[in-house]
């Protein structure tokens, strides 16, 4: 079973066994209809719409993991497959003339389903333009395909230093600050080592995406090396970066992150520091960032260089 769908299975019973309730109430209070008062184009319909839902929630579950905006598009489209679920149910049973609730399970539900569909489109629409907004700037003004991260959609440590290098003489023109963030995995080797490597990238992956919804659409992230990430932040002064660093270093925090395996909760941290650009290379400023966060790994205290 795929991992991703795995761990939303409890979402999917959850769904079935209130559809199968429903189908068990008309059983028990109504009559099966013969044969010859199946009406077989509105079974192929309402049908064939129910099973397509059913693959369209299989396929949100199985793409997306969990969060807001999965379970606003999982409620939407169980409200849907509830509801032709129940249209076709009624197709093979026939009710008392006096019952109105079948009614209100067949048609109540659609209105609803539709709504939370829609709220959950908008914001699935607003996490995919900030995503695509970062993508689009790095296709514009930072990303060389040779120097393109293979696991993560970054730049490496080459492009890095060349990016930093090009921000450092453009700060020097425009008489602006330049900083920069350095972001390194906690514990690291330990979810490897536990859970695999396969697991350890997929924590990258997803990490990746975190720290990106969190960035200004002109800021540049690349990952420098294994689990260190560093950030390019134009016009930004020392105190702010430090600011966005204690920022992105609490998001990770409470990153509600599960293993693709067996859904266990890993509780995820990261270390940040934080330096603003002066007079030197990049290679300096990479170095004086690296000896930050040594210290920041022994002394938590510290966190600006």
């Amino acid at each position: 079973m795929p991992s991703l769908f795995a761990l939303h299975r409890i979402k999917l019973l959850s769904l079935l066994v209130i559809s199968n309730l429903g189908l068990i109430l008309h059983l028990s209070l109504g009559d099966v209809k013969s044969v010859a008062a199946w009406a077989w184009l509105d079974i192929a319909g309402e049908g064939g719409s129910a099973a397509l839902v059913l693959i369209w929630i299989c396929l949100l579950l199985k793409s997306r993991p969990a969060g807001r905006v999965t379970d606003l598009l999982f409620l939407g489209l169980a409200c849907l497959f509830f509801s032709l679920w129940m249209d076709v149910t009624d197709e093979f049973v026939q009710m008392a003339d006096s019952v109105r609730w079948d009614a209100w399970l067949e048609s109540g539900p659609m209105p609803v389903g539709f709504v939370l569909l829609t709220f959950g489109i908008y914001h699935w629409h607003r996490e995919q333009l900030a995503i695509s907004a970062q993508m689009r700037n790095r296709e514009r003004l930072y990303r060389e395909h040779r120097q393109f991260d293979k696991l993560t959609p970054l730049g490496g440590a080459a492009y890095l230093k060349t990016q930093i290098e090009l921000t450092i003489k453009q700060a020097e023109i425009d008489r602006q600050p330049l900083s920069l963030i350095m972001l390194d995995m906690d514990s690291f080797n330990m979810i490897n080592r536990d859970f695999g490597q396969k697991e350890g990238d997929r924590v990258l992956q997803v990490v990746t995406q975190l720290v990106l919804l969190n960035l200004r659409e002109h800021d540049l992230l690349c990952r420098l090396a294994g689990d260190r990430f560093v950030v390019v932040l134009p016009n930004t002064l020392e105190s702010q970066a430090v600011i966005v660093a204690t920022e992105l270093s609490m998001a990770i925090a409470h990153l509600a992150y599960r293993t693709a395996g067996q859904g266990e909760r890993l509780i995820l941290s990261a270390t940040t520091v934080a330096a603003m650009a002066r007079q030197e290379s990049a290679e300096r400023l990479l170095e004086r960032l690296n000896m930050t966060m040594a210290r920041a790994k022994q002394t938590p205290l510290a966190r600006s260089a």
